[in-house]
């Protein structure tokens, strides 16, 4: 019996002290920004090139739309991850979106993410 108190009792001196520490609250992991230079272009719901650069996006876009596009504009999109429409397809718009999310567990190619 006064072993089960002193485990207790010292289970719970160390789990207050990891609270008040903080090592034992999880902490949402910062912001990572992932400038790759990489974007990928879809057409509705399809991904036609994924993590593709934007010089390979831009040569993309010109055959598909039939209208120029520089790597700039499609630089934007990786630098601040709003998606880019570029024209209207049979299949549902044409579309230049960052490769991946800007955090951690928040990817662009997450399931769910299409929305």
């Amino acid at each position: 019996m006064k072993n089960t108190i002193k485990r207790t009792t010292i289970s719970a001196a160390i789990g207050g002290s990891l609270l008040f520490s903080g090592f034992g609250i999880a902490n949402a992991a910062p912001p990572v920004n992932l400038q790759d230079g990489l974007i990928n272009v879809g057409v509705g719901n399809v991904e036609i090139a994924k993590n593709v650069n934007v010089d390979v996006a831009a040569q993309i876009i010109a055959a598909v739309c039939g209208t120029d596009v520089t790597a700039a504009v499609l630089g934007a999109v990786d630098q601040t991850g709003d998606t880019q429409t570029f024209c209207s397809l049979p299949g549902g718009d044409l579309t230049a979106t960052q490769n991946a999310g800007t955090s951690p567990g928040n990817s662009g190619n997450a399931p769910g993410n299409n929305r």
